[in-house]
Formats: C-alpha cells, sequence, structure tokens
C-alpha cells in the first residue's frame, strides 16, 4: 500500500436563518436575513445605494414614483398626460441634482433653460428622452389648460408607460452616480489637462 492521501470531498454548509431547526442564531447571515422586513417582488432591480446620494435627489425621485402612481389612478386623458410628464420632469430633476454643475458665467447663468436642454448635457445617456419629452411639454401645456384635444387615452398610457421605464433608468442611475466631491472635480481637471 502507498501512503497516497486521497483527497475527500468536502461539503460546504450553509448557516440556516434564525428560528428555523438546526439553524444559528449566532450567525452573521441569519441575523442580517432576519432583520431585514419582507418586501414584495417588483420589475426593478435592487441597487445598493451609495451614501453621496444628495437628499433633493433621493426626494425629487420618490416625487416622481408618487407623481405615477397618481397618473395612472386618474381617468381623465388630460390629467393622466399632465401628471405623468410631470414624473418624468421630477425625475430629469433628480438627475440634474447629482449631476449638474453650476453654470460659469454670469451671462450663461441668466439664461433660463428648461430641464430638457440642460439633461443631455449632463446624462448624455438620457438625450433621446429628454427629445422626447421636450416634444411632449407643449402637449402637457395644453393638457394643463384643459384643451380637450391635446391627448387622447391612448397618449397618456403610452406615456405613462414610457415614464416608468425613464424613472426606472433615473433610479439606477442617481443610485449609481453619487454627487461629485470636490476631490474628484479637481482629478477629473487633473486629467484632462495631461
Amino acid at each position: 500500500m502507498s501512503d497516497k492521501v486521497i483527497p475527500t470531498a468536502q461539503v460546504l454548509q450553509l448557516p440556516l436563518q434564525a428560528g428555523t431547526p438546526g439553524g444559528h442564531a449566532d450567525s452573521a447571515h441569519a441575523l442580517n436575513s432576519a432583520a431585514r422586513p419582507y418586501r414584495p417582488p417588483s420589475d426593478v432591480h435592487p441597487v445598493l445605494r451609495r451614501a453621496g446620494a444628495p437628499p433633493a435627489a433621493l426626494d425629487l425621485l420618490a416625487q416622481a414614483y408618487r407623481g405615477l402612481d397618481e397618473a395612472r389612478s386618474l381617468e381623465g386623458p388630460l390629467e393622466r398626460y399632465a401628471v405623468a410628464h410631470l414624473a418624468a420632469l421630477r425625475a430629469s430633476a433628480a438627475v440634474l441634482a447629482v449631476r449638474g454643475v453650476p453654470e460659469e458665467s454670469p451671462r450663461k447663468r441668466g439664461r433660463i433653460r428648461s430641464a430638457w436642454e440642460v439633461l443631455p448635457e449632463v446624462a448624455p445617456e438620457l438625450a433621446e428622452w429628454a427629445v422626447y419629452y421636450a416634444a411632449g411639454a407643449p402637449k402637457r401645456a395644453a393638457a394643463e389648460a384643459g384643451i380637450a384635444s391635446a391627448a387622447t387615452m391612448r397618449d397618456a398610457d403610452d406615456l405613462i408607460r414610457n415614464t416608468a421605464l425613464f424613472v426606472r433608468m433615473v433610479q439606477r442611475l442617481v443610485a449609481l452616480n453619487p454627487v461629485r466631491s470636490a476631490e474628484a472635480s479637481g482629478s477629473s481637471a487633473d486629467q484632462r489637462a495631461v
């Protein structure tokens, strides 16, 4: 017989949740699992949010979601359209709160621009959405004024569906792009100079 050691298979045992038979109440995994509240499944994949996201952006994003829910609950196409467009505007404001930088020259600061004009500059990945919503802004104004031909139920339903997608995209963008710190701004300026 040889003195060869034959490797044996090892089984990885994971701790069970606290309160289950054989579970380890003192394991970190069990404590974390038990401490998390139950949330029903949704179509948005959870993304861990960095601590640097400004509260204003998170508040605007929450307002956008509430506006979207309100638009779905309304019956008239004009109200549905106007509220859904406003929800998209709040979502774009959340992006601007995260990525926006103040204009440097006083002349540019004095000129008022819509969020849909500024959005492609700070978030090029949302440029097509900005064009889409900018085109719908006059329709929203007409709907808010009560002009019956401003929006049909189909227009409102399409806008609600598109806005739901846009708000989810903004949620991911806000979660993945925390506020730029002064250090990060300085280092990117140094890299451009090189």
